[in-house]
């Protein structure tokens, strides 16, 4: 089983944007800045587009959680890693 979200970047080409996969239906692409996830947002969708703009709220809701999460689990296991607690 997937998970729900995946983080994705290309930083060769985009260095500030981030990329935030959602992998079950409604599937997205979400394009976005990387300090400012609801900043420049673009959603590249895999499946058809939702018709209603409640479920794409929630979605990006989701993934905004996802990906704050996320960022502070990589924090937390820099800390832990070099003891900078």
């Amino acid at each position: 089983m997937l998970p729900k979200f995946l983080l994705a970047d290309n930083s060769q080409e985009k260095p500030d944007t981030i990329f935030v996969i959602h992998t079950e239906s409604p599937r997205v692409i979400i394009e976005s800045d990387i300090e400012d996830f609801s900043k420049d947002q673009v959603l590249h969708w895999i499946d058809e587009e939702p018709v209603s703009q409640k479920t794409i709220d929630l979605v990006l809701n989701l993934a905004e959680d996802f990906l704050e999460d996320e960022f502070d689990n990589q924090e937390d296991l820099y800390e832990e890693e070099f003891g900078l607690n």
